[in-house]
């Protein structure tokens, strides 16, 4: 909502465009204040339009913040603190039940506290995408998706009552129902704007940039078509849609320069894997990345949402684009009314968003490639920026898994057929994600392979459990246009459902006998999917080896059936001529998918699938609900329950006490993920969650995931740190979520409950690229309610430091070369941390760590609470007290 008020700066201005008169804040008046800014990047004018807007609205931004954002060209480092206010929020369905659940808890709260609960209502759209709770159960054959579907409601009924509550309850918030598609591709071909319009409190419509923030990290997708978007934690997310702003540091700004053109055969998926792997090695982590250069004139659109896709894989805030032709030409095709996309041109000239290639903006640092230098390539087999050449495959897979790889078979009998299947074969082939499963190229070859296989008489191996999940509805439209549906079809990639599936864990369970061999045997089983993240533990339990690709290689690699011989050198398979097949033999030519996709996509097709997006199916119709002020808490329910945040609570908040004498609960090491931390799919019938699950009269088969079960706090705290492959330095030899209590070794939940019996505070030490992954605001959550106040890191990854700040956990990071190794922690050492009363924004922090013997030393750490807005957040014990306390003052 743009307000209106003295305009300091003098920046407010008119254009007409098609008929509409619209008033917006020039950043050509700004300049004659602030100086040239001409050559400042795309994404830094989002940011500084965002405050001449908020200056006007008499908003705590002043002339000297916007200074800040043009001098930063001078110096251009992480510089001053800025408050960020995006035009909407994004959720998906995972991480949007425990926001829903903690405003629902909200209104309880400031119900208490004397306050009005219609404060708690969302002042800016929320979109809450369900696209996450759809699981691979079924698969290959025609029913698929709909026998998928009948499982999704009967297990998510429950979830999915409580977020029609939220729409019917909540003002601004919007629920796109189930199978519909993935939240960023609804977000890219529906949502988004590119120019954002509302009506000021005088009622004149006022133009400015799209902006998001999301609850999952691959918001950042939508930067493609020129919307600056990023994912936060769910408890920032929801601080944003009750109007506090994102508090943040004037980020730095790396150019990613492409020059030349892809060759014949090479994807966007080669591409985003090849830059993933650059941009990590360079390091991006908190800063902004954007493309530029001549190359960029041959990439689609959607090629560009794909590179924007993975900034979180390859550490960066965001990847963005500035807008041109293309964004136009994408606008018009997905079904954009022509009145916007006139604006978005008409805006883009007027603001300097429009790309102009004799103008190279200023960066902190650059890289360039020479997009002709791109070779087909995956990623694996346990991080995304672990690039390797198709050719190499099967050497990385020998070299990474040497300590677990043992070269062992054995023979399975499924449904009748015999087979051998041994370290290396891919049990798992889906075509899934938000990265690739919307950009017609990549489906579009997929399906042409799929064809020219099917011709052939190719047939996946039969250990190969094959998938097919669209991240859009009109994908299923474009491919039975093309007739190419068929020969997926006739291969195994029948639809199994629109959202999120293999790529965050809900693959499904193998076939029982395959799963058994794995597991008896100790055989490495691979996968191979088109998604964006194959951390540890993540795509199933039974795989360890797990591979990103392009759609096309993952239909062909389902065809050979294992990572351990050399795709380029050796046969896919026979022909039912008794020929052998190469991949060269089905793969696609660049003009055989150019000319197909010409053929088979349409305005049209966008217009009728989102016609009405919001309505949803038969099932999601018979969810009858009626709106209320305050939810009627189920008792007994396992998937939503009122969290204890705020029990106990006082309008003024008490003094965060010191840290004395805590007691490690986990030591690990580098690159621990919000998956190690927080994990989404399989609850062990054995752990913690899975226990709680069964004396709560809930069978095995009804368990669900995890990232289903994250509207009850019970179940995720049991679930922390529950990752079946994180690994405890307190306990070496054992894999898994287990710590160590004295000399006794159990579940890291049963030992946090010794130590909260206790009274004994919790801290974790880790590594670098400490929270690597996804938004997840449970990995926060949960640290919070195993009673951790302190987690000490080499690094922190951006999202996860700003949640555990959220929720009133304490960040520090080592200084100076220290490490857990060169100081020689171990879990018997206590720590104890003074001063916490009067802390202060990235100021040093001196730690005091007492051995057995009663010796103790000191280190200095460095806070990561980075902002004044960030202590104040910390001083009231989280960000959602903070905001509950001040709407109820």
């Amino acid at each position: 909502m743009t307000q209106v008020g003295q305009d300091a700066l003098k920046t407010r201005s008119t254009m007409s465009v098609a008929g509409r008169e619209v008033a917006y804040y020039s950043l050509k008046k700004a300049a004659s204040h602030i100086g040239d800014i001409s050559r400042l990047p795309f994404s830094m004018k989002v940011l500084l339009e965002n405050l001449l807007r908020f200056e006007d609205g008499g908003f705590t931004v002043s002339t000297a913040d916007i200074q800040a954002v043009s001098d930063w060209q001078k110096n251009p480092t992480t510089g001053a603190e800025i408050q960020y206010r995006p035009a909407r929020v994004l959720l998906q369905d995972f991480t949007g039940v425990p926001c829903v659940v903690d405003l629902a808890a909200m209104r309880d709260a400031i119900a208490k506290l004397g306050g009005d609960t219609s404060k708690i209502n969302p002042l800016v759209p929320v979109n809450l995408v369900i696209d996450h709770s759809v699981m691979v159960d079924e698969f290959g054959t025609p029913q698929a998706f709909e026998q998928n579907t009948e499982i999704e409601y009967q297990r998510n009924f429950e979830r999915y009552d409580f977020l029609k509550w939220g729409s019917k309850s909540l003002n601004n918030f919007y629920a796109v129902p189930p199978g519909t598609g993935i939240c960023h591709q609804v977000n890219l071909e529906n949502i988004a704007q590119a120019v954002w319009t509302s009506k000021d409190q005088d009622g004149t419509l006022v133009a400015y940039p799209d902006t998001c923030v999301g609850t999952d990290s691959h918001t950042t997708m939508v930067n493609g078509l020129g919307v600056l978007g990023w994912g936060v934690g769910g408890i920032e997310a929801e601080a944003a849609m009750l109007g506090q702003p994102v508090s943040m540091l004037i980020p730095e700004v790396v150019g990613f320069k492409f020059t030349g053109e892809l060759k014949e055969g090479v994807t966007a998926t080669d591409l985003v894997l090849t830059a993933t792997n650059m941009l990590r090695k360079h390091g991006v982590v908190g800063r902004f990345v954007e493309y530029f250069g001549p190359g960029l004139a041959g990439l689609t659109l959607a090629d560009r949402a794909t590179l924007a896709n993975m900034a979180p894989e390859y550490g960066a805030t965001c990847g963005f684009f500035g807008i041109d032709d293309k964004t136009l030409d994408y606008m018009r095709l997905t079904g954009r009314e022509e009145d916007q996309i006139a604006l978005v041109e008409a805006y883009a000239k007027e603001q300097g968003f429009w790309i102009d290639p004799a103008v190279e903006p200023i960066f902190s640092s650059t890289l360039e490639l020479d997009l002709g230098t791109v070779v087909p390539s995956l990623a694996g087999p346990k991080r995304p920026q672990d690039r390797v050449s198709l050719p190499d495959v099967d050497d990385v897979f020998n070299a990474d898994m040497a300590n677990v790889y043992k070269k062992a078979q054995t023979r399975v009998a499924v449904e009748g057929k015999d087979f051998t299947i041994g370290d290396g074969d891919v049990t798992i082939a889906a075509i899934t994600s938000c990265t690739n499963t919307s950009n017609p190229s990549v489906l579009v070859a997929a399906g042409l392979v799929a064809k020219k296989a099917d011709e052939l008489g190719l047939k996946p191996k039969p250990w190969v459990k094959t998938s097919l999940a669209p991240g859009s509805q009109v994908v299923t439209d474009y491919l039975e246009r093309a007739g190419l549906q068929s020969h997926l079809d006739n291969i195994g990639f029948n639809l199994v459902g629109y959202g999120c599936t293999t790529c965050i864990g809900n693959s499904g369970p193998l076939a029982e006998p395959i799963s058994k061999a794995i597991n008896e045997n100790g055989l490495v089983a691979a996968a191979v999917i088109s998604g964006n993240r194959n951390f540890e533990g993540r795509v199933s339990p039974d795989v360890r080896a797990n591979f990103l690709a392009s759609p096309p290689l993952v239909v062909a690699y389902a065809l050979k059936g294992t990572v351990i011989e050399d795709f380029t050198t050796t046969p896919i398979g026979t022909s039912t001529a008794g020929k052998d097949v190469f991949l060269k033999d089905i793969w696609p030519t660049n003009d055989e998918v150019y000319t197909t996709m010409a053929g088979c996509m349409d305005r049209a097709m966008f217009q009728a699938r989102y016609a009405d997006v919001y309505k949803g199916d038969k099932h999601w119709q018979a969810i009858n609900v009626t709106g209320s002020e305050t939810y009627g808490w189920r008792a007994g329910s396992t998937y939503v329950a009122n969290p204890p945040y705020f029990e106990g609570m006082t309008m003024t908040p008490a003094p965060v006490t010191d840290i004395i004498e805590a007691k490690p609960l986990l030591i690990l090491g580098d690159s621990i993920t919000t998956d190690h931390i927080s994990p989404a799919g399989n609850i062990k019938a054995d752990s913690p969650a899975g226990q709680w699950l069964m004396e709560h009269q809930v069978a095995k088969a009804d368990f669900n995931s995890y990232g289903a079960r994250r509207g009850h706090h019970e179940v995720m705290m049991r679930g922390t740190f529950a990752n079946i492959r994180i690994k405890n330095e307190m306990v070496p030899g054992i894999e898994g979520g287990f710590s160590r209590y004295g000399t006794e070794t159990g579940a890291v939940y049963d030992v946090a409950q010794k130590h909260k019996a206790d009274g004994t505070p919790l801290i974790v030490i880790a590594g670098k690229e400490y929270g690597t992954g996804s938004s997840r605001d449970w990995a926060a959550k949960g640290t919070n309610l195993l009673g951790v106040r302190v987690v000490i890191v080499e690094s922190f990854e951006r999202i996860h430091r700003s949640n555990l700040v959220g929720m009133g956990v304490l960040p520090l990071q080592f200084k100076d070369g220290d490490s857990r190794t060169s100081l020689g922690l171990t879990g018997d050492d206590s720590f104890t941390i003074e001063g916490l009363a009067t802390i202060e924004a990235r100021q040093d922090v001196t730690v005091k760590v007492t051995r057995p013997d009663g010796t103790s030393f000191t280190f200095t750490a460095l806070c990561r609470i980075d902002t004044a807005n960030e202590v104040e957040y910390f001083n009231n014990g989280g960000i959602l007290q903070y905001v509950l306390r001040k709407l109820a003052a």
